[in-house]
């Protein structure tokens, strides 16, 4: 037991003795629901987590049992340990939430540039609440509308909501000084005292006037219910009870103030015209979106309210280094919807959430609806919610797009990798240029190899090259075939041209241990010794380097190193398989209408001009080949007799997976060696 341990342990890159003590540590934590902290040696939180039963889930982690991605660096790092119960699940969500924002662990999601998403707030602590934008620390007794992504948008939101409904504005002097004489004062005394100033927005409209005595305290709270209302997207209740004030004011002869109503009316439904219409029915929904790259995400959010979408706000995340879809979601709506009053009936996801329905009691209890009304997490499958939702993914790739432009990501990720690979490989310098070889073959038929370069960190498609492979092959052998790609691409004469007189800062190899030794034995031959050369693994991507006997090079789940080797790989096995697609097609068209007796090069011509091309003529029926006359008919039944055949054969390749690419090979790099 001892034994297995250790072995574990070494292979996860942790001590032994502290996995044995983890272990044992565990054996006290209880099997109640809580949350879970895992710590590193300096006593920092690197994970929170909630479980339903504590020890299980917390076993999951020692014993290797998570096959999450992110779990070996994570336990790698793993010293201590504390944990916390609670009653049931739903307490637990709320308690991750909170230590989530409080500690900010490295293996968490996290916002990127969290200060930087403003808000719009109703200060409903207040006697006279004020409207104001804000980027303030939650207040329990203030509501607060978002997120919003977009600053400008939110203050212009500020603007139209002040002119639909009048309320005092939080940076207005006079309500400032209002609430001071009232926190010091009685309500009634100030609203009996004469001689108030009204402010300046009073005076305009946009202000209803508290401060000078010109609404009661019922009336302004009817005026923050209204632009309670609107800024949560419920236009037509809102525009009906603005309707119902205008026939009312008419029926009073009080023609002013309804003219002031109908304005506001038509304002609302101005803006409603200008919001994108989703949904047929009155969709009340929140649409999140999500794209990945590496250990960043963009988030896009479509607020959908009455059936439109009156706003979209984008996010990138951090800290997702090798997070699961599922947990990358779950730790983003915990964040979103702990900032925001905003709860829809709906959220549409992409995914299944684990915790679905804690997470929807949470939702449903800051909801609070007075109708009862629970919130759903749904994942659409079909219809107009998985067409959203596709259109929120697409717009979550924008953001991530131009989040990667605005911070040269993508410099930046490039260096790292470099860098990386230098100090996993043990190489001289960064790997400036990169070469990788692949073979592509089907049973020693049409065998062809590629050569694909990158430099600095990015493919260089104008140094790709194509091999067709000469060494005669009874069947695939794709050993014999390195050896030879190698031998000509490296040869003394190739070397002498300036197209291929650079040699690589690093040789990658599609293949392990055998394809390494099959290069290094052909290097050997050539006298070659003065170019790093490595295999990579297809099954657990290892790296399998000669300089090193204890084994393969690891590179670290989701780094930007394995990222760049693995698109290295993936590009070279790409634009193999074109190549091969490309000769073999090539060889079987030709082959096929040359060996079709009294088919001359004239005919041959003609029947193709008539047929619209090969790929037609493969398809058609016997009739529409007699149909064209471009062919006597003996020949015609002959043509078809041989294209049946044909189009079978390839037809079994294509069931069995065999040579078949969806990939076109590069028009910029087209040149076979």
């Amino acid at each position: 037991m001892a034994e297995s341990t250790n072995i574990a342990a070494s292979a996860h890159g942790i001590a032994p003795e502290t996995l044995a003590r983890i272990k044992r540590e565990l054996d006290s934590v209880p099997t109640r629901p809580g949350v879970y902290l895992w710590k590193n040696a300096a006593g920092e939180v690197i994970y929170v987590g909630k479980a339903k039963q504590l020890r299980a889930r917390m076993r999951q982690y020692v014993n290797f049992q998570d096959d999450r991605a992110k779990i070996p660096l994570l336990v790698a790092q793993i010293d201590t340990f504390e944990y916390i119960v609670v009653e049931n699940e739903h307490e637990s969500l709320v308690l991750e939430k909170n230590l989530i924002k409080q500690y900010a662990p490295f293996f968490n999601a996290d916002f990127k540039d969290d200060k930087s998403y403003p808000f719009i707030a109703l200060t409903k602590g207040d006697v006279f609440p004020a409207i104001k934008y804000t980027r303030e620390k939650h207040v329990a007794t203030t509501r607060y509308f978002g997120p919003y992504t977009d600053g400008r948008a939110a203050r212009s939101l500020v603007d139209i909501a002040r002119k639909l409904v009048p309320v005092c504005a939080a940076r207005c002097a006079e309500w400032r000084r209002m609430n001071r004489r009232l926190a010091a004062g009685d309500l009634d005394a100030f609203l009996s005292a004469e001689g108030l100033r009204p402010c300046f927005d009073a005076h305009v409209g946009l202000g209803p006037g508290p401060c000078c005595g010109r609404i009661t305290p019922e009336g302004y709270r009817r005026n923050v219910e209204r632009i309670e209302k609107f800024l949560s997207g419920s236009h037509a209740e809102f525009v009906r009870e603005l309707t119902d004030e205008m026939h009312a004011a008419a029926a009073e002869l009080d023609f002013e103030r309804a003219a002031r109503m109908k304005a506001r009316i038509d304002t609302v439904n101005s803006l409603t015209d200008r919001q994108h219409a989703v949904s047929a029915r009155n969709l009340d929904a929140d649409v999140v979106g999500i794209a990945r790259e590496e250990t960043i995400a963009g988030v896009h959010v479509f607020m959908v309210r009455e059936g439109r979408i009156i706003n979209g706000n984008e996010f990138v995340l951090d800290k997702g280094r090798d997070i699961p879809d599922e947990n990358l979601l779950h730790d983003f709506l915990l964040r979103y919807y702990d900032a925001t009053t905003s709860i829809p009936r709906e959220v549409i996801v992409d995914c299944e959430l684990e915790d679905a329905e804690a997470v929807e009691g949470w939702l449903t209890g800051k909801l609070a609806s007075v109708h009862g009304a629970r919130v759903r997490i749904t994942v659409p499958r079909r219809g107009e919610k998985s067409e959203l939702l596709a259109l929120a993914r697409q717009n979550a790739g924008h953001t991530l797009n131009r989040y990667k432009v605005r911070t040269n990501y993508e410099d930046k990720r490039v260096n790292a990798a470099l860098l990386q690979l230098e100090s996993a490989l043990a190489l001289d310098g960064p790997p400036m240029r990169i070469e990788c070889f692949d073979i592509s073959t089907i049973h020693g038929s049409y065998t062809v190899a590629s050569m694909v370069v990158f430099t600095d960190g990015r493919p260089d498609t104008n140094q790709y090259r194509r091999f067709k492979i000469k060494t005669p092959l009874d069947e695939a052998n794709d050993f014999l075939s390195m050896k030879e790609v190698i031998g000509r691409r490296y040869a003394p004469e190739r070397m002498a041209d300036e197209r291929f007189g650079k040699k690589p800062d690093l040789l990658i190899l599609d293949g392990g241990l055998p394809q390494l030794n099959a290069v290094l034995d052909q290097f050997a031959d050539m006298g070659i010794d003065d170019i790093p050369v490595c295999g990579l693994a297809k099954r657990d991507e290892e790296l399998f380097v000669p300089w090193q006997s204890t084994g393969p090079v690891v590179l670290p789940g989701g780094s930007a190193s394995l990222y760049l080797v693995k698109h290295v790989r993936d590009e070279s096995h790409r634009f193999a398989i074109a190549f091969h697609r490309e000769l073999r097609g090539k060889g079987m068209t030709k082959s096929v209408l040359d060996d079709v007796a009294g088919l001359g090069p004239v005919r041959k011509k003609a029947l193709l001009k008539a047929m619209g091309g090969f790929t037609r003529l493969r398809a058609a029926s016997l009739d529409d080949i007699l149909a064209v006359r471009a062919v006597p008919e003996e020949v015609a039944r002959e043509v078809f007799a041989v294209l049946a055949q044909y189009n079978s054969v390839r037809n079994n390749d294509i069931s069995e997976g065999i040579g078949v690419s969806s990939d076109e090979p590069s028009d910029a790099a087209s040149a076979t060696a």
